[in-house]
């Protein structure tokens, strides 16, 4: 059995949501996740943070307004009575669990549970419509399977187990209907996997039932070997391994979301990425081999805060490192790049919600030093850091760009650089010109 995954982009309208209904209806068994209909997140957001800035006249006006359009949305997805009224029913119930956070305290389990219901609406409204079409088709609340640790990671034991279970407490059918994003926490509340979270969440499905295979359709037809948003004439990659798609979802490719391809990668399920305005391009597949050696894309990551500490206690000395990791580790933020010399260590975060706090701490050991507005621009392939003569490459390209810093031999497959953001798209097209192009 497949699991399929479709964007927000792609159930954004009632022509869409037709256009996916026609795509997926070939007789063969398969689990749909959806996201959200575009835009509906962002007025949930916007209606969650009127909420936490006690502005309840500002949220329900944007509920109400949003509730509106899905009664039209109810209208024109549906041809007969008794469907319109059931799809209105359904816009009825969960427009009430919005309604119902405007009045008491509004809290961060709130805000969770109101961002969920986009997932909700598409897919209760999809699994209608697929039924009015005449399809077998039974609505898996994910609700009842997704879950998250106390570390935010996916508890991956208990969604093979949950999942397995609903499979069989609900008719046999061909077609299952699921949110993405959506989840519950360690102690049962609705959380979530993040923005993007839909990707991660039909892998973690796949996964879960030893899928043939996983596919994730956006509105383009796969990776590409440079950002197409600043860079012209980039190409689709037909072709990616698990570590090399990985590489590039981290650091900026926005097709996919970063943590997607690990439960993919753990049961050896290929991973298809298509376009749904263009299905019968084949995408770009993503397997546990790579297709050629050499370099593939390049992807950048915005956002980036550097941190250089300083300081003459790290001249043979161990431990030094450690006590700055375990800084980190408490605050519970990432480390992108690090580089070290004999008195300094400079490293990224990408999440600067503690960084206060983080150099407060890191000033106990040195003289702190912060940069802000970095970017890394991310050079990906099959074993480029073992390529002789790459690295000299990839500075010939980046002769007239500072580089703030390097990361090169800490993986096989990416070499990364940092620089100014206000360099960024200098930088992609000077990768692009020489490592791309140049081929």
């Amino acid at each position: 059995m497949k699991v399929l995954k479709f964007g927000g982009t792609s159930v954004g309208s009632v022509e869409n949501m037709r256009a996916v209904m026609q795509l997926i209806t070939d007789g063969n068994q398969k689990i749909v996740v959806l996201s959200a209909m575009s835009g509906t997140t962002n007025s949930l957001v916007e209606i969650a943070n009127y909420l936490k800035k006690k502005n309840k006249d500002a949220a329900r006006q944007v509920i109400n307004q949003l509730e509106q359009k899905y009664y039209k949305v109810v209208n024109d997805l549906y041809t007969t009575e008794e469907k319109k009224e059931k799809g209105k029913t359904v816009v009825f119930s969960i427009f009430q669990t919005i309604k119902s956070f405007t009045s008491g305290e509004f809290n961060e389990v709130g805000e969770n549970a109101i961002i969920a219901q986009g997932e909700l609406l598409s897919t209760a409204l999809f699994a209608e419509l697929m039924l009015e079409n005449g399809y077998k088709t039974v609505y898996l609340p994910a609700l009842d399977f997704m879950k998250i640790d106390s570390d935010k990671a996916a508890d991956a034991h208990f969604i093979s187990e949950n999942i397995a279970k609903v499979l069989q407490e609900n008719e046999v059918a061909d077609y299952y209907i699921t949110q993405g994003f959506i989840c519950r926490n360690a102690t049962g509340d609705i959380d979530n996997l993040q923005r993007g979270g839909s990707d991660y969440s039909a892998t973690l499905i796949g996964a879960a039932i030893d899928s043939e295979e996983v596919e994730i359709w956006t509105d383009i037809d796969g990776f590409h070997n440079n950002d197409p948003r600043f860079v012209e004439n980039t190409k689709k990659i037909d072709q990616l391994s698990f570590d090399e798609a990985a590489e590039l979802a981290y650091f900026g490719a926005k097709i996919l979301h970063p943590q997607t391809v690990l439960p993919a990668k753990l049961q050896n399920i290929p991973v298809r990425l298509k376009n749904t305005m263009n299905p019968s391009d084949e995408g770009t597949l993503i397997t546990a081999e790579s297709s050629s050696h050499g370099i593939k894309a390049v992807a950048a990551k915005d956002g980036i805060t550097a941190i250089k500490i300083r300081s003459y206690r790290m001249l043979n000395a161990y431990g030094f490192l450690k006590n700055i990791f375990e800084i980190f580790e408490f605050f519970k933020t990432p480390i992108d790049m690090i580089s070290t010399s004999e008195v300094a260590v400079s490293l990224t975060i990408d999440n600067t919600k503690h960084l206060k706090e983080i150099v407060s701490e890191l000033k106990e050991y040195g003289e702190v030093e912060v940069d802000y507005d970095l970017t890394i621009a991310c050079i990906v392939g099959e074993m480029i850091a073992e390529e002789t003569g790459f690295a000299a490459k990839v500075f010939a390209a980046l002769k007239d760009i500072p580089i703030r810093m390097i990361s090169y031999g800490g993986s096989r497959h990416n070499i990364s650089v940092l620089v100014k953001t206000d360099l960024k798209k200098q930088t992609l097209q000077a990768l692009s010109n020489d490592l791309l192009n140049s081929k």
